[in-house]
C-alpha cells in the first residue's frame, strides 16, 4: 500500500543553519550571531558565519534536491538578510538571493514552503526589546509584507513561526539558546503572547497581499504521548496527557495551538499561572485565531503513558537500553501516528509534518561514502506510522524530513548531523548519504515499500514487551463533544 497520491514528500532546512555569510549577499547580525560570540554558549565556539555556504552554493544544493526527487522544500527567510536592522532599509541583494533560490526550486519541480521566522531575529530588534516589545507585532507584519510582496507570485505555502516553544523557552527562560536570557515566567508569558499576536497579524498580511491563494500554518513542537497499549483507557490517558498534561510546562502543545485554532488559551494551563498572565483581550484572541489552512508540527520524540488503577495518567518509563539518537533523544516512531491523530481530532484541520529526523554519528567511510543505517531504520519506522495515519483516513498532507543536509545545530554547533547529505564544513563538499538514496526510492515509490507499522514499534513497558497489543480502534473513547467539555479553554 502506498501513501495517498496527493501526499507531499519534502525536506527542510533553516536560513541561519545553512546559509552562512557572503560579501555579495550581506545580512545584518541576528541574535544567534551575538549568542555564538558569547564564550561557552555554543559547542567549541562554533558559529554560523560559514555554515554550509548555501548562500553561494544554492545551485548545487537545488540540483541535489532535484536528484533526490523532492516534491517540496521547506526553507526559511533570514529576516536580517531582508532587513539588516529589522526595520527600515531593505537589502535588495538579500531579496535577489531568495528570488534565485525560489525560481531554481520551481524550475526543478520542487514546491517552496517558506517559513518567515526560524529563530534568527535581527539583533537590532532584540536591542529594542525583541519579542518582549509589543511593537514586534508590527515589525513582523512589515517584514511579512515585504516578503509576500516579493515572492507570493511564486510561493503559496507559508509558515509564520517555527517552534515558538524553543526560541522563547530555551532562548528567554533557560538561556541555552539565543538570546541567552533567563527571564521570569510572567515575562515569558508576555513574550509568548506577543509571538502569537505577531503570527495572527502575519496571517492577515499574507491574506491581504498574496498574489495567489495562500496556504498558511505555524509549526510548533508537538508534545505528544503514546498509549502503552491500545486499550481505550490507555488511549484516553495518552489523549489527556497530550491535551491537558504537563500544564506546568509551556512546551505543552495546546498552549500554542488552542489560541490559534480555538480562540482561547487552555483553561487548565491558565489556572496554573493566573497571577502571571499578561492582559489578554477579546481582540487579541480574535487576531491570534485568524483562520489558517493546516495544523503543522515538528516531532522527534514522544513519551509513553497508561491509565492507572484509579484512572489517573501514569508515565511509563523507557526500558533499559531503549534506542536513543546521537543527541540521546528516545526513538519513538508511534509518536508520529498519535500526533497526527490527536491533533487532527482536536483542531479538525489537515496536518502537516514539518520536521522529523535524527542526529547520527556520521562520517566518511574508507570507501568515500557515508553509511547511515540508523537513519534509514529511523525513517522507515516513523514513516510506517505516518502511513498508518493516512490509511485510517487522517488527512496528513505531507512530510518534511529534517534535514536535507548537515548544518549548524544551534547550541550543539556542528557536532550533530541530521542531514541526508553529508557536509564537509572545511571544504563545503557535499556527499549524499545512504539515507539520501533510500529516501529517493521512498519518494519514487510513494512509500509503498515501507513495512507494516505493527513491525516498526519498540517495547516501552518496563518488561520490554510490545507497545501495541490491541489494534482494534473501532471502539471509540470519549466523543469529541465530551473531550471538548472536559478540556475546554477560557479567555484569561
Amino acid at each position: 500500500m502506498a501513501f495517498p497520491e496527493q501526499f507531499v514528500w519534502g525536506a527542510a532546512a533553516a536560513s541561519f543553519q545553512i546559509e552562512g555569510t557572503c560579501e555579495g549577499v550581506p545580512r545584518g547580525d541576528s541574535v544567534w550571531d551575538a549568542f555564538c560570540a558569547m564564550p561557552g554558549k555554543v559547542y567549541q565556539g562554533h558559529d554560523g558565519k560559514r555554515a554550509c555556504m548555501h548562500v553561494t552554493r544554492w545551485r548545487e544544493d537545488v540540483s541535489l534536491m532535484q536528484d533526490l526527487g523532492l516534491q517540496a522544500y521547506r526553507l526559511s527567510i533570514a529576516w536580517p538578510r531582508i532587513l539588516p536592522d529589522g526595520t527600515g532599509d531593505v537589502n535588495e541583494a538579500g531579496l535577489a538571493f531568495y528570488d534565485g533560490l525560489i525560481d531554481s526550486l520551481l524550475n526543478a519541480g520542487i514546491e517552496p514552503y517558506v517559513t518567515l521566522f526560524h529563530w534568527d531575529l535581527p539583533l537590532m530588534l532584540h536591542q529594542r526589546g525583541g519579542w518582549m516589545n509589543p511593537e514586534i507585532v508590527q515589525w513582523f507584519a512589515d517584514y511579512t509584507k515585504i516578503v509576500v510582496d516579493r515572492y507570493s507570485d511564486r510561493v503559496k505555502n507559508w509558515i509564520t513561526l517555527n517552534e515558538p516553544q524553543c526560541f522563547i523557552l530555551l532562548g528567554h527562560q533557560e538561556g541555552t539558546h539565543a538570546p541567552g536570557l533567563q527571564l521570569p515566567e510572567s515575562d515569558i508569558l508576555q513574550i509568548g503572547h506577543n509571538a502569537l499576536l505577531a503570527h495572527g497579524r502575519s496571517v492577515q498580511v499574507i491574506r491581504e497581499h498574496a498574489k495567489q491563494p495562500a496556504r498558511i500554518g505555524m509549526a510548533p513542537v508537538a508534545t505528544v504521548c503514546i498509549p502503552e497499549t491500545e486499550r481505550v483507557v490507555d488511549i484516553e490517558a495518552a489523549r489527556s496527557a497530550t491535551i491537558n498534561g504537563a500544564t506546568k510546562s509551556l512546551f505543552n502543545t495546546t498552549w500554542w495551538m488552542d489560541p490559534i485554532f480555538r480562540g482561547r488559551y487552555p483553561e487548565a494551563a491558565v489556572k496554573q499561572r493566573l497571577d502571571k498572565m499578561p492582559r489578554v483581550t477579546a481582540d487579541d484572541l480574535k487576531l491570534i485565531s485568524e483562520p489558517i489552512d493546516f495544523c503543522a508540527f515538528n516531532l522527534y520524540q514522544a513519551g509513553v503513558v497508561r491509565a492507572g488503577a484509579e484512572g489517573q495518567v501514569e508515565a511509563v518509563p523507557y526500558p533499559e537500553g531503549h534506542p536513543v539518537t546521537a543527541m540521546e533523544w528516545p526513538v519513538t516512531p508511534a509518536g508520529l501516528y498519535w500526533a497526527c491523530r490527536f491533533l487532527h481530532e482536536r483542531y479538525e484541520h489537515p496536518v502537516l509534518i514539518t520536521e522529523n529526523g535524527l542526529s547520527c554519528h556520521d562520517w566518511v567511510s574508507v570507501d568515500g561514502k557515508v553509511h547511515d543505517p540508523n537513519r534509514i531504520d529511523f525513517l522507515t519506522r516513523y514513516l510506517a506510522y505516518v502511513k498508518r495515519a493516512c490509511a485510517e483516513g487522517i488527512p496528513v498532507q505531507g512530510y518534511f524530513q529534517w534535514s536535507v543536509m548537515d548544518n549548524f545545530e544551534w547550541a550543539e554547533g556542528y557536532k550533530d548531523r541530521f542531514g541526508l547529505i553529508y557536509v564537509d564544513y572545511a571544504t563545503g563538499k557535499r556527499i549524499p548519504k545512504d539515507s539520501y538514496r533510500w529516501y529517493a526510492q521512498t519518494i519514487k515509490s510513494n512509500g509503498s515499500h515501507l513495512p507494516p507499522w505493527e513491525q516498526c514499534g519498540f517495547g516501552t513497558e518496563a518488561n520490554g514487551s510490545a507497545v501495541m497489543v490491541n489494534h482494534d480502534l473501532k471502539t471509540p473513547g470519549k466523543t469529541k463533544a465530551q473531550r471538548d467539555s472536559s478540556s475546554s479553554g477560557t479567555t484569561p
